[in-house]
């Protein structure tokens, strides 16, 4: 575990989308470095897709839940 330095409209950023989405502000940051890093690595995903290979490697089913929502 380490500190990082970030300005403090970033950090102020990071708190208030971690608040919406329930996460702390740490573990806001965290996932958008990890999605970030992702991304450099990958250009030619899009977030969503993104998103879904990383529930997809944690073992959640999100097949045919789209179905459910509409």
């Amino acid at each position: 575990m380490g500190i990082l330095k970030i300005d403090d409209d970033l950090h102020e950023e990071v708190r208030k989308a971690g608040s919406v989405m329930c996460r702390s502000a740490n573990a806001q940051a965290e996932f958008w470095i990890r999605i970030g890093m992702i991304a450099e690595a990958n250009p030619g995903l899009t977030f969503n897709d993104i998103v879904r290979l990383q529930l997809r490697g944690a073992g959640v089913r999100i097949e045919g839940l789209h179905d459910q929502i509409a």
